[in-house]
């Protein structure tokens, strides 16, 4: 939001009450406390009649800095709050002199500059981070009575900003205006499903703005050398979070906001739906899976859109009786072939449902001021929104699913959770716009909670489209309604990579795109993309995603890339395992894993799958695509071809190739032939050892499946010969190390 008209001038309507100095400061049980006035004290004169800013320093965790600027202190507590952890106990220091006020965690510095110009720096190990300066701060006055409160931070020269959510426009977020508020918009557009109110940047530190309501940014737009935040009201909290690495910026936000638990591993495989507005039933899908095991696509799982449903009847979560009579007989019939059952649900009650009455009548729907339900046509005819504020709506809600649960249900799509309104009261009371965004976490977490309770710890997984702070606890998440156009395609991935430097550690996306037929082409490639991404479903809008229903070029595409997938199971869960641990994105941008090089903090066409594998989807139906390779011998790993880096390289691809390659001096562990997600792989274990250079050491991390210990392997490369130390690993496994296999039986052995 713009308070200004140019440098000099504010808008009209608009006055800004800037700190004019750090007055006076004290330390109260460990938080430095800092008393600005909006203009210079020169003599006792100057305390009569002027506004004065609190600043509250203190830090939660370390090297993480939280800073609450307020001018008014007597409203009432607001609701909803993020439920953020803290780490109690930690060491901090709080200095107050004549000259400078500061607090410090570790090797962040937060520092007030007293008797001058207004001036807050934030240090990193001695160097400034970034800082607030001259008309950064304000407490700003605006028409009709409306105040909000702002904070500017300085960006350097070559500074650049990432996250903010699942944005697909461009992944370098310098010169745009950013307002977080869940829109059901598509990916074509501004508008987001998941907007995350943190930011990072490649100068070694992030900020997280602790409201979960509307926060306009202005990165590098209203002022150019600033990323300006403000929400409406009297207080603006934040956070500024020293890394220096973009890896320890994430490790510490998630630590602040909650991490991904583990998503069962047969989520990781190939799912298949009947797409949204499509005519099936039972016979329908029965011909879609027995048609994936004729084609040997391995399938995991199995959705069913909307019509599972009636028209007209969303969401009653009935099943719609002319199409399946018989529903628990068909979950069993379809579950007997392999596969796992996936719904999709919404929390939106339309006016005719049975579930509409009882809800109005027990108070379970959301209300207008008046004690009316709120109520729309838009989407369903009538439609109310299920209070997820009220505990026993909750329990309402979920009472609903476990009966689709004990019909042999293993997951939900939970769709939609944007367009919740304001002018409504809250079952708690609470504000109506703080929780516009955190509705989606009340929604994901009921279900994702009854998941869990039903199917045990580590069988939960949803497939959720809107988000907020800490809905990366409830994975997975997909990006919403694309195109079937290539563009369509970058765009989706963009969102995919500024989600994961949001904090979100597993997405997904609509293979072949959404809306519309997607050409032969754009399949083939998107299966490849989708296939190498965190988790993958074939899914569309008025057409079938079916791979046959595309040529047999499609189906042969998919199956290279879906047994491909399965392969990498032993590397992808041991990532997924870290993603739980650390917060680190499945899918991540390339400057996660190379944030010196200076060409990795821009790209946006490629990434890496966990910490090894850089992949490069092609986005033209010529085959041809732009790599960067940062510095190193990097392994093609479906040719064996090995480039030295850095650099760019152009290069074409069949629709059964892409680059793809394996990090240097890297162990990838794999298990060819494997056709389930969900298998004991240990059998057909592969170690492959890529570009070792002499006297190099590597470590490959396994983790524990089904009971079995896999532990850690570390290879050595000695001249011609690899020594191999394996204590804890399963024996036996192969080591593959160019066009040669060695089998592997003791802890330690040299091939």
């Amino acid at each position: 939001m713009k308070f200004t008209d140019g440098y000099w001038l504010s808008r009209e309507g608009y006055t800004s009450l800037c700190p004019a100095q750090a007055y006076d400061a004290r330390e109260k049980d460990g938080t430095l406390e800092v008393y600005a006035p909006v203009k210079a004290v020169r003599d006792r004169g100057d305390t009569l009649n002027v506004a004065q800013l609190t600043f509250e320093v203190s830090s939660p965790a370390p090297e993480v800095v939280r800073v609450r600027m307020s001018h008014y202190q007597g409203g009432l507590q607001p609701w909803p709050q993020f439920n953020l952890a803290s780490e109690p106990g930690h060491h901090t220091d709080v200095r107050i002199d004549e000259h400078e006020a500061s607090l410090s965690t570790g090797n962040l510095q937060v520092k007030f500059h007293r008797g001058g110009p207004w001036l807050l720096e934030f240090l990193g190990n001695g160097r400034v981070l970034t800082q607030s300066a001259n008309k950064a701060a304000a407490y700003v006055q605006g028409p009709e009575g409306r105040v909000w409160s702002k904070e500017e931070l300085g960006l350097d020269v070559g500074e650049l900003v990432y996250g903010l959510g699942e944005r697909f426009s461009a992944f370098v977020k310098n010169g745009q205006i950013v307002d977080i508020w869940n829109k059901d918009g598509g990916t074509a557009s501004e508008q987001t499903y998941k907007n995350i109110p943190f930011y990072l940047t490649n100068r070694g530190y992030g900020v997280f703005v602790n409201h979960p309501g509307l926060v306009s940014f202005e990165v590098a737009s209203e002022k150019v050398s600033r990323v300006q935040f403000c929400v409406e009201g009297e207080e603006l909290e934040y956070f500024v979070i020293y890394g220096p690495s973009p890896k320890e910026i994430l490790k510490k936000y998630t630590a602040l906001t909650g991490r991904a638990p583990l998503p069962p591993a047969w989520s990781f495989g190939l799912w298949l739906t009947t797409s949204f507005t499509t005519s099936y039933d039972e016979a329908t899908v029965t011909s879609f899976i027995d048609a994936m095991a004729e084609h040997r696509l391995p399938l995991s799982v199995f959705h069913f859109d909307c019509f599972w449903m009636r028209e007209f009847h969303w969401t009653d979560f009935l099943w719609d009786s002319r199409t399946f009579p018989d529903p628990r007989g068909v979950l069993a019939r379809l579950k007997a072939k392999g596969v796992r059952i996936c719904l999709w649900i919404n929390p939106y009650i339309a006016q005719r449902l049975l579930l509409f009455e009882q809800g109005r009548a027990k108070g379970y729907l959301l209300k207008k001021p008046n004690g009316e339900v709120w109520q729309t046509d838009l989407w369903q005819a009538g439609m109310a929104i299920v209070d997820f504020t009220n505990p026993e709506a909750r329990a309402w809600y979920a009472a609903q699913l476990e009966v689709l649960l004990a019909q042999g249900v293993d997951a939900f799509k939970t769709d939609f959770g944007e367009r919740i309104p304001t002018d409504v009261v809250w079952h708690d009371k609470s504000d109506p716009g703080r929780m516009h965004n955190h509705y989606s976490y009340l929604y994901n977490q009921t279900v994702f909670d009854l998941l869990q309770a039903h199917h045990g710890t580590g069988e939960a997984v949803v497939f959720a489209r809107a988000a907020t702070v800490g809905g990366q606890k409830f994975p997975v998440h997909w990006g919403g309604d694309c195109e079937s156009t290539f563009p369509s395609m970058a765009e989706s991935l963009r969102g995919g990579l500024s989600l994961g430097l949001s904090g979100f550690g597993f997405w997904s996306h609509d293979i072949g795109g959404f809306e519309g037929l997607p050409p032969e082409a754009l399949f083939h490639r998107w299966l490849a993309f989708g296939l190498l991404s965190s988790h993958s479903r074939l899914h569309g809008s008025s057409s079938y995603r079916v791979p046959w229903a595309y040529g047999e070029t499609a189906v042969e595409v998919a199956r290279t890339f879906t047994l491909l997938k399965l392969a990498l199971m032993p590397y992808l869960y041991a990532q997924a395992v870290d993603t739980t641990k650390t917060g680190l994105p499945l899918m991540r941008a390339a400057l996660l894993e190379y944030p010196e090089d200076l060409t990795c903090q821009t790209l946006d066409r490629q990434y890496f799958l966990g910490c090894q594998l850089l992949v490069a989807p092609v986005f033209r139906a010529d085959g041809q695509v732009d790599v960067y390779l940062p510095e190193g011998r990097w392994t093609h790993l479906l040719s064996g071809e090995i480039v030295t880096g850095p650099g760019w390289r152009h290069e074409t691809h069949g629709p059964f190739s892409l680059p793809l390659y394996s990090r240097p001096n890297s162990i990838l562990a794999m298990a060819p032939g494997v056709t389930r997600p969900d298998t004991d792989w240990s059998s057909s274990l592969e170690l492959r050892v890529f570009a070792m250079e002499e006297g190099q050491t590597s470590q490959c991390d396994l983790v524990e499946f089904q009971g079995r210990p896999l532990g850690e392997v570390r290879v050595t490369r000695r001249g011609a010969n690899y020594k191999v130390n394996s204590p804890a690993a399963v024996f036996p496994y192969s080591l593959v190390v160019g066009n040669k296999s060695f089998r592997i039986e003791t802890p330690e052995q040299t091939v």
